[in-house]
């Protein structure tokens, strides 16, 4: 009943910047939380960030400084800009959201299918 769909992906040299998008679709009535959580080789998922639907937002010190999340309330999508890159950054990337369906009020939870993104130095 929603989907997410991540892209913006891809390696990049230390120093450098990428930009991920997730989009969700479906029976969407409103945008109660989305976020960014990672994993990198061999580790557990770990969160990035996390945007509320009204703009608050919470980030992991690792990233605080170099990363910024946002979010397009009309296009359902979230954003991460991601500057500065380190190669402690490579990880998969996971798109997770918490949504107020439309027609029942009930809450879905979910995530995206990962974009790898991948730091070199």
């Amino acid at each position: 009943q929603v989907q997410l769909v991540e892209s913006g992906g891809g390696g990049v040299q230390a120093g450098g910047s990428l930009r991920l998008s997730c989009a969700a679709s479906g029976r969407i009535f409103s945008i109660n939380d989305m976020g960014w959580y990672r994993q990198p080789p061999g580790k557990a998922r770990e969160l990035v960030t996390t945007i509320t639907g009204g703009g608050d937002t919470t980030y992991a010190e690792s990233v605080k400084g170099r990363f910024t999340i946002s979010i397009d309330i009309a296009k359902n999508t979230v954003y991460l800009q991601m500057n500065s890159l380190k190669p402690e950054d490579t990880a998969v990337y996971y798109c997770n959201a918490l949504i107020t369906t439309a027609g029942d009020g009930e809450t879905w939870h979910g995530w995206g299918q990962g974009t790898q993104v991948t730091v070199s130095s």
